[in-house]
């Protein structure tokens, strides 16, 4: 008869103590880990939304880069992970192309192409002496592992719209070829008018011409081939019943409606469809939407809207889709 071995199942709790020790932490601490990764990846977001949004202000010729790389190196620091708060992160600019070709922050000294938005980068790490070190693990040390690092990554983008949605829009169409005189490509911004110093003016809805065949702008009913004055008060308070599209045709109404022009306002921005032509009043394709500045709203017989073209509009409503550079821009967006 065998003698019994006592201490057998002390013995084989210990062998199996490190290994449920060690599952344990690895448990724990990818648990751990992750949310500290998610808390970098939502203040790498954070960042560059807050560069992004700097991007267009009104008054830059182009996008203003440095502004962005303060406001997006300053809004690092009010966010943390793991508790740890974050002090630095590694900041670019450029255009980032929506189509992915190339898939890699482009120079901001690149002529942008159609798809090439401006960009904030933003990385942020937890490495060694920066941003709190590496994140700590709790149980991990039983296997030699006391900390590890981590990282994210973001870009956002502003974006120039090719789609409005309802409430958008107010019923005036500029010509494009007003466009082709006022406006400065390279930098995305109205020309300056020497002798003011200022963007140039002119008047739109009153038939005046700006070169050969450039009537500048007439009223819109958009998709309503409607002219009466109650639909038209309507659409000033309203804005466009629908979503509108580069592509879409938009009714222009003959005449103008003197009684219109009480009810212009006067001191502020704008967004207008841009079409192919306004010289004739029927139905035209919108090509671009823009921000107009309206000065001054005149009645009587003059029946004109004075104003200029404005650069770096943030658009208060949903838009969608890619169209030209007018100066128009949808609110920040995350790309990456």
């Amino acid at each position: 008869m065998r003698a019994p071995q006592r201490g057998s199942v002390v013995l084989y709790f210990l062998l199996f103590l490190i290994p449920l020790l060690a599952f344990g932490a690895f448990a724990i601490d990818m648990a751990r880990l992750a949310v500290a990764r998610n808390e970098l990846q939502n203040a790498a977001d954070a960042a560059a939304l807050a560069g992004a949004a700097a991007l267009t202000p009104s008054t830059a010729s182009g996008p203003n880069w440095t502004q962005a790389q303060t406001a997006a190196t300053s809004a690092v620091s009010l966010n943390a992970s793991d508790g740890k708060t974050l002090s630095t992160g590694t900041i670019k600019t450029g255009y980032w192309n929506l189509t992915g070709a190339p898939a890699s922050l482009e120079a901001a000294t690149i002529t942008p192409g159609t798809y090439d938005m401006p960009a904030v980068q933003v990385t942020i790490a937890r490495t060694a002496n920066v941003n709190g070190g590496p994140i700590s693990l709790l149980l991990a040390g039983v296997m030699n592992i006391t900390s590890t690092s981590g990282s994210a990554s973001a870009v956002a983008v502003v974006r120039t719209p090719g789609a409005i949605g309802s409430g958008g829009l107010f019923p005036v169409a500029l010509d494009q070829c007003v466009y082709n005189q006022y406006w400065n490509s390279a930098t995305n911004s109205p020309l300056i008018n020497p002798s003011t110093g200022a963007p140039y003016e002119f008047n739109i809805t009153d038939g005046s011409t700006y070169g050969a065949s450039c009537s500048a702008g007439q009223w819109t009913t958009f998709l309503d081939s409607a002219n009466d004055v109650t639909t038209m008060r309507n659409l000033m308070s309203t804005g466009n019943p629908t979503s509108l599209s580069i592509g879409n045709s938009v009714y222009l109404v003959p005449g103008a409606k003197t009684t219109l022009y009480s009810s212009v306002p006067v001191n502020t921005t704008v967004l207008l469809p841009v079409v192919t032509q306004t010289l004739t009043q029927t139905y035209v394709a919108i090509v671009a939407f823009a921000p107009f500045y309206i000065d001054a709203s005149v009645g009587g017989s003059g029946k004109y809207i004075q104003g200029h073209f404005v650069s770096g509009y943030t658009i208060p409503v949903t838009t969608s889709g890619v169209g030209p550079n007018y100066g128009a821009y949808a609110a920040p967006q995350l790309a990456m």
